[in-house]
């Protein structure tokens, strides 16, 4: 059975099934802290998550405050690396970063199984196209709307950036930057040279505001644009397009699907010690912490919450 999870076939179907005004991202933003709304006025649910992980913040929806604030406390412990009493933001961004990082390890660990078909904690290029692509390699011929051998072509290109050293033999560093390339320092050009084949229709190696709009949206019979097309054919000749030319070049591309001007790690900690500094010396004591414990935990938390179903840990 073909096994659709890469990037490249992901996006085919999402852009291809869309509804005609829906509008699409190529923007890779970083793994968000949270997909909830943050609006401190309605509620914390977005803080909850982005402190703990969002697969944790469900443990929290049945615990009494009282077993809320232990548990948060025991966390509290483990963020203070330099064990000095006080937290401060770089403890706060380092704890909130790796809430980050432990869902795409989750991925990672989750799909290593599945292609480790010989079990000898290595994946090569030979067991993941045979796993992912096995069905079409046995009947190339089979009519199907999607272009595997193309599919194959690009994966094996990213395949081999992602393995460092040549092989065409991935460890676990290797392999995840190969599923999650957008997380790479030296995947990002893979992730460019990617996303302008799809959205460069005439082929001529640049994007052009008629190709950036085509590929958020497709009009077919919708008599009017929607409102927020306007703002983005202003977004991509005010913003986009730097050097004014008419299309965005790869350096371009990279400026908008890879942004790097905002770090939401630094700003999610940067709210937690707003929220919780009584005595604003812009660093927090554990008490502070236990004693605003809603804006934290509450009754719901997010990602970093594998250690919080690891009940013998608190």
């Amino acid at each position: 059975m073909i096994r659709p999870l890469l990037m490249c076939f992901v996006l085919c179907v999402v852009f291809g099934s869309s509804k005609p005004t829906e509008r699409k991202s190529r923007v890779h933003d970083e793994e968000p802290l949270s997909h909830l709304e943050h609006d401190d006025g309605k509620n914390y649910d977005y803080d909850h998550e982005a402190f703990l992980g969002q697969e944790e913040a469900k443990t929290f929806d049945n615990l009494p405050p009282q077993e809320s604030k232990r548990r948060l406390g025991i966390i509290v412990d483990k963020i203070d690396s330099n064990k000095d009493g006080l937290i401060t933001e770089d403890e706060l961004k380092v704890w909130i970063k790796n809430a980050q990082k432990r869902h795409i390890f989750n991925s990672v660990e989750h799909q290593w199984k599945d292609f480790d078909t010989n079990n000898d904690g290595r994946i090569s290029w030979e067991e993941y196209k045979n796993v992912t692509y096995g069905s079409y390699l046995d009947d190339p011929d089979t009519n199907t709307e999607y272009n595997y051998t193309h599919m194959m072509s690009r994966d094996e290109r990213r395949f081999r950036v992602a393995d460092r050293n040549g092989d065409l033999i991935a460890d676990k560093e290797e392999f995840t930057a190969f599923l999650h390339p957008e997380e790479h320092e030296h995947m990002k050009d893979i992730v460019v040279q990617e996303t302008m084949e799809d959205i460069d229709k005439n082929g001529d190696g640049f994007i052009d505001l008629k190709e950036y709009i085509g590929d958020m949206y497709t009009s077919e019979d919708v008599e009017e644009d929607p409102e927020w097309v306007a703002s983005e054919r202003q977004q991509f000749s005010e913003f986009r397009d730097k050097n004014k030319d008419g299309k965005m070049d790869k350096e371009e591309t990279l400026d908008w699907i890879l942004p790097s001007d905002y770090d939401h790690a630094e700003a999610e900690a940067k709210h937690l010690v707003h929220e919780s500094d009584v005595n604003k010396d812009g660093k927090l004591t554990k008490q502070e912490i236990l004693d605003k414990y809603d804006v934290f935990v509450g009754s719901q938390v997010t990602d970093f919450g594998e250690a919080l179903l690891r009940h013998d840990e608190f």
